[in-house]
């Protein structure tokens, strides 16, 4: 097993072990990336570049804590869409180098 899906077993057992998969459905979930997600951008509200670039090196704890919790959330989608993630990147990118060459 891979790193990524050791950590997909891992989170859904997490889940599983608290009772939480029941209020995962596919709404809930994309709320909670949706929140997750501007919790990162409130990082960087109101800077400009230079300082945005401050903040990526200075807060990279803090950062790296909210995109854990976005990348958590995109797992558990995934799992309740049955969409392998690895493979759905791939694709996706097949098409941005055929769109963009």
């Amino acid at each position: 097993m891979d790193r990524l899906e050791n950590f997909i077993k891992r989170a859904e057992d997490f889940r599983i072990a608290r009772d939480w998969k029941q209020f995962h459905n596919p709404k809930n979930i994309a709320i909670s990336l949706s929140l997750e997600a501007n919790e990162l951008l409130e990082h960087f509200q109101w800077k400009n570049m230079e300082e945005s670039r401050d903040v990526a090196k200075n807060k990279k704890d803090e950062l790296k804590k909210e995109i854990a919790d976005i990348g958590t959330y995109l797992v558990y989608m995934c799992n309740e869409l049955g969409i392998d993630l690895v493979e759905a990147m791939e694709e996706k990118m097949d098409i941005s180098e055929s769109k963009y060459p």
